[in-house]
């Protein structure tokens, strides 16, 4: 059973959920964490940014590293969920600022090791498929998405945010044994004639396969700088929507704002990534793209009332769509044996271009106002849309 395509894919996306879960509700409780450390916005930007810097400077390796010990996939999976775990037990107790960022450092790291081996697990299971099997994983991350920032405004009602936090860290401590369970072989599936490779043949492949397709550098660059745009966004929506300077929401009307936006999510991902595996790629990007860009620049003028609710619900159906169908584009193009290696490269790129972006928002907030946020989020959507307006990407599989 644990060999097989439905359960591989249910327990990826459940794991995926997780994770997700977790990383959402903690924007609901940004305010809460703001008033009891007296955050300015650069502050709120650089929780952002140690995630994005911790990502990155372990993608790259860490792909490396995970193509090399394919056969243990479920004990770095188990191990993800572990140390995922002691993250938010961190900053759970966190007495200063800078241990919520050491909090913070750890759940980043276990959130970009997981999805290494996860996305690669999945590209060589469902290759005929792999925009929508993606899409699907991704969708185990919107519900987690959009049940966390719900659940987690009903609980700021009765509980502090560090009881909250303290609550959410033993769950994926207990799950360490029950994902080691059910991923322990995952890793011995796909294609048998890959054979393990040392670090610097791993990369000497890893960079063979960049200079052999190009494309790859623009997929690359268009999936930094999606990376930068939503990596400033979420942060400041949550401001945005709770800080009583700006819209001042309660916590529970904080967290149903949220859940919003990623519930659409839920029913557009997949969708979206089985018609970009009938179609191609481009042409679902591409739309959603432009959208991002549009509705967040709308956010300025129409960004309360109802007007708000329809932004977020149209939000909702580009804004965490685009990652699989980016992520499904690239491992089109390489084979299994460099294809952790390559979503490592991914991520670290990301890196390189997003790490600055929420300090940047954050400067813009504190120097200007949320309006400035807004619109320099919507500026890099549209400089992505251009980017890859010039890259060729690979035409779709059209499955039976």
């Amino acid at each position: 059973m644990r060999g097989t395509g439905p359960f591989i894919l249910t327990g990826l996306s459940g794991g995926h959920g997780v994770f997700h879960w977790f990383s959402q509700s903690f924007f609901v409780m940004l305010p809460e964490v703001v008033a009891t450390f007296g955050l300015t916005g650069l502050q709120v930007g650089a929780i952002a940014t140690t995630r994005e810097v911790v990502s990155g400077i372990i993608a790259l390796p860490g792909g490396v590293v995970t193509d090399m010990v394919r056969r243990h996939w479920g004990l770095v999976l188990a191990g993800c969920m572990g140390l995922f775990g002691l993250g938010w037990l961190i900053m759970g107790i966190a007495p200063v600022y800078p241990v919520l960022l050491l909090g913070m450092a750890a759940v980043a790291a276990a959130a970009s090791i997981w999805h290494l081996p996860a996305a690669a697990a999945l590209s060589q299971r469902f290759a005929d498929h792999r925009g929508s099997a993606l899409s699907i994983h991704g969708v185990g991350g919107n519900i987690g998405d959009v049940l966390g920032p719900a659940l987690t405004g009903v609980l700021l009602l009765s509980l502090s945010w560090r009881g909250i936090l303290s609550i959410y860290a033993v769950v994926p401590l207990l799950l360490i044994f029950v994902v080691f369970w059910a991923f322990r072989d995952i890793g011995q599936t796909g294609s048998q004639d890959i054979q393990a490779a040392g670090f610097r043949e791993q990369m000497t492949n890893t960079r063979l396969s960049f200079k052999e397709h190009p494309r790859l550098w623009g997929i690359m660059a268009v999936a930094g700088l999606r990376g930068m745009a939503n990596v400033a966004f979420l942060p400041f929506l949550a401001l945005y929507l709770g800080l009583d300077t700006e819209l001042g929401l309660g916590n529970a009307a904080l967290g149903l704002h949220i859940a919003l936006l990623v519930g659409v999510g839920v029913v557009a991902t997949p969708v979206i990534g089985y018609v970009s595996d009938r179609v191609g790629r481009k042409v679902v990007l591409i739309p959603g793209m432009l959208g991002l860009c549009a509705l967040t620049a709308l956010l300025v003028p129409f960004g309360e009332g109802i007007g708000l609710i329809i932004i977020l619900a149209l939000l909702g159906i580009f804004f965490f769509s685009d990652q699989p169908i980016l992520t499904a584009a690239a491992l089109d193009i390489v084979g299994e044996q460099v294809a952790a290696s390559t979503l490592g490269v991914f991520s670290f790129s990301r890196f390189v271009l997003a790490a600055a972006s929420p300090l940047i928002g954050g400067k813009l907030f504190d120097a200007v106002g949320i309006e400035s946020t807004f619109f320099y989020i919507s500026g890099i959507y549209l400089l992505g849309t251009v980017v890859l307006l010039a890259v060729p990407l690979s035409p779709s599989r059209r499955p039976a």
